[in-house]
């Protein structure tokens, strides 16, 4: 076998193949520059573009290059809403012309898992925007399905939890807790086994190692 064949390049065409299988559109770059420039020709330029929270969108910054390309952006995390105006925005999000998301798991066979404390993330990628995005790095890609939920459980939820300043326990311990809180975001787990069947739904995998 040649030294030039990436690894994350074998997993992630493996991966597509059966995104495909699952009547997905998919589509894998090795690197994140085809990636942002292939995922901005699918945003039309005046478009209203939900951003689901997302370190990987962060990352990536294809919200503010859709907003230079003249897309109404509808962001919840804008500093300075207030609980109701983020509540608002969350609803918008629902009936907005492009989501853009990434996906907290994808299994080896091409299931989406997620895991949400609102809903309105996992709501919008189902049903309700005309287009949907999902974008995630090859870190995100595991086995099956019981490893995508451990992968939430010890990876994705205790970073995000960080990130956001909750303080839940798993802030503390470094993995899942199952607390009670109010502000626990583990309320809601979503298992895309296939496309649902009346959303286009474009899933785009990089082969670096992206958000959480």
């Amino acid at each position: 076998m040649s030294q030039n064949i990436n690894h994350a390049d074998i997993i992630g065409k493996e991966v597509v193949e059966n995104l495909k299988k699952n009547n997905f559109d998919a589509h894998y770059f090795p690197e994140r520059a085809e990636a942002v420039k292939y995922i901005l020709s699918l945003i039309p330029e005046k478009a209203t573009v939900g951003c689901g929270g997302s370190v990987t969108l962060k990352e990536l910054g294809i919200c503010d290059l859709a907003k230079e390309k003249g897309a109404q952006i509808l962001d919840h995390n804008v500093a300075g809403l207030t609980p109701e105006e983020k509540l608002i925005v969350r609803r918008q999000q629902l009936s907005c012309q492009v989501f853009l998301t990434s996906t907290n798991a994808i299994t080896l066979d091409g299931v989406l898992v997620n895991m949400d404390g609102v809903g309105n993330r996992v709501g919008a990628m189902t049903f309700g925007p005309e287009k949907v995005i999902i974008v995630a790095g090859i870190n995100k890609v595991c086995n099956d399905l019981n490893s995508a939920i451990e992968r939430i459980k010890f990876v994705a939820a205790p970073k995000n939890n960080l990130r956001l300043q909750t303080k839940n326990p798993c802030t503390l311990k470094g993995h899942c807790m199952d607390c009670q809180g109010k502000s626990r975001i583990c309320n809601v787990l979503s298992i895309m086994y296939k496309k649902p069947s009346v959303t286009d739904i474009s899933v785009i995998l990089i082969g670096e190692l992206l958000g959480y």
